[in-house]
């Protein structure tokens, strides 16, 4: 590809690049010149917080601006997340929102997916796990100040998160994700994790 010229059109909680391209066709030859509008992000980290002893889950609840016209709620039942810092390892972010977002310690960390959250039209790269924690004493509300979060975090039985999630009250695509990935591999995780 040859980019012909990009330019921050907007610098905010978000950012928007404008981008004029020309690619390669797969005949062979060269596209039009192409202007696309790129939102700008940080790569991020989705964490899914799971007890295997008591065959608990973490879910968190907290307002998204993205839904802000849904017609049930703008509250999201959602996973720890957040962005990875300069110079932070995806694994370091995972254990630092972890806390942060949940007041949670995890011990141990099972990848489940690298993407791209919208490729058409952004460049934010997601990194989910599965996190090994303990459940027992989960819950209130946790967040950063600075940050302006308000998080409250849901213990949840495993059986009741696949509920949930059949019924579409999960509407996150990187929870639904981590949650289907959990569904498929609920037994080996269980077993891999039971004597740790």
């Amino acid at each position: 590809m040859v980019i012909e010229d990009r330019r921050t059109v907007h610098d905010g909680f978000v950012k928007v690049d404008e981008i004029k391209l020309r690619h390669r066709l797969f005949d062979g030859g060269w596209s039009n010149t192409i202007s696309r509008e790129l939102v700008v992000k940080k790569q991020a980290v989705v964490l899914l917080p799971y007890d295997p002893v008591l065959d608990q889950l973490v879910l968190t609840e907290e307002f998204r601006v993205g839904a802000l016209d849904d017609i049930e709620s703008p509250w999201m039942m959602e996973l720890v997340a957040g962005t990875v810092d300069e110079g932070e390892e995806f694994e370091q972010t995972a254990l630092r929102e972890a806390q942060e977002e949940a007041g949670l310690k995890v011990t141990a960390l099972l990848s489940i997916a690298r993407y791209f959250s919208s490729a058409g039209a952004c460049n934010e790269e997601i990194q989910i796990y599965c996190g090994r924690i303990d459940a027992e004493s989960v819950g209130g509300v946790h967040g950063l100040e600075g940050e302006n979060e308000d998080i409250r975090v849901h213990r949840v039985d495993a059986s009741s998160a696949f509920t949930m999630l059949a019924e579409g009250q999960i509407r996150n695509a990187a929870t639904i994700l981590a949650l289907q990935w959990l569904q498929l591999n609920h037994a080996s995780v269980r077993d891999q994790w039971a004597g740790i």
